[in-house]
């Protein structure tokens, strides 16, 4: 069973589109090295590395990714060299494989997702169309507006909690984010829903001062409801490549991610951190934005991104 419905093609056609700045940004690049020889030489690697570390891929997966290459090229007696771009191709498409998870909801149970990332990456907007998605399949959803510190937050969220048709849990602005998580939990297990989805700060005064917030949350959560947060979703903005690496790195430590969703891939040519991410943080990525419609919030799946990545006619 398609996991697209009807919409399969259209929603290909968009990722195709969305990814056209990565694909120029990385692939031309690649192919203007490549194509540029017609033999296998050890210029053509040195030439190839310095095109892939500056597509944002990381240095970790290129020196894996040409040594790949190298041992095909003995293995298979290659020499030339546009078969490399097969390679490429195939020792991506192992990484994204590895981190192909898609987010799965028990029904009848109580589970609470906590969305965390920072400020401007697009993560009430995530829970907003998560909210949309989860209601439409049937699952009744509740949201919380835990980033009690930005009155824009908790304005954009109710702004979503009314088009997703879902009750949303507040209190007045710079009142304690575990309180709301409390309030919400409570009313979850009342029977108000099965799927909380929990809104937190980005931005506190210093980093420290909001880790402590998230694991506090996390405290109120398990004591709560043994086993709570059941995901710790985490929403990077893949326009900021390398910074959203960081970013997983120090939310991964600090409180522990279970899922990863990055968005805005339709706006950035740095779309190769998707690789990056995945080769080093072995996290699952749940899903990915290619845009501003309901729609446009998709599992990942990584053929579908390999292949709209390569398309040649984007």
């Amino acid at each position: 069973m398609g996991f697209f419905g009807n919409d399969n093609k259209g929603f290909f056609d968009r990722l195709k589109d969305g990814l056209s700045k990565t694909r120029k940004f990385l692939l031309q690049n690649v192919d203007e090295v490549i194509l540029g020889e017609k033999k296998i030489s050890p210029e053509l690697f040195e030439e190839l590395e310095e095109v892939l570390i500056a597509a944002d891929v990381g240095p970790s997966f290129t020196y894996e990714l040409i040594e790949r290459m190298k041992e095909e090229v003995k293995r298979k007696d290659l020499d030339k060299a546009d078969l490399l771009r097969k390679v490429l191709r195939d020792t991506m498409a192992d990484i994204l494989k590895r981190s192909e998870a898609p987010l799965l909801i028990p029904k009848n149970e109580l589970f609470v997702i906590m969305v965390v990332g920072v400020n401007g990456t697009g993560k009430t907007t995530t829970i907003g169309k998560l909210a949309m998605r989860f209601q439409g399949k049937g699952m009744p959803v509740m949201l919380a507006a835990a980033d009690t510190f930005r009155a824009a937050a908790i304005e954009q969220l109710e702004i979503w909690s009314k088009r997703a048709n879902v009750p949303l849990i507040k209190q007045k602005m710079d009142s304690d984010p575990s309180a709301v998580v409390y309030d919400a939990v409570r009313a979850a297990q009342a029977g108000k829903a099965d799927v909380v989805i929990i809104d937190t700060a980005g931005r506190l005064h210093t980093k420290v001062n909001l880790m402590e917030e998230l694991k506090k949350m996390k405290r109120i959560l398990a004591r709560e409801l043994p086993g709570a947060p059941h995901e710790v979703l985490l929403v990077l903005d893949a326009t900021t490549g390398q910074n959203a690496l960081t970013q997983a790195k120090m939310f991964a430590e600090e409180i522990g991610v279970t899922g990863l969703v990055l968005t805005k891939l339709d706006g950035t040519s740095k779309g190769g951190v998707i690789i990056r991410i995945a080769h080093e943080l072995h996290l699952p990525i749940r899903y990915i934005g290619i845009g501003e419609g309901i729609e446009d919030l998709r599992r990942f799946k990584s053929e579908e991104f390999i292949d709209a990545l390569f398309e040649q006619n984007g």
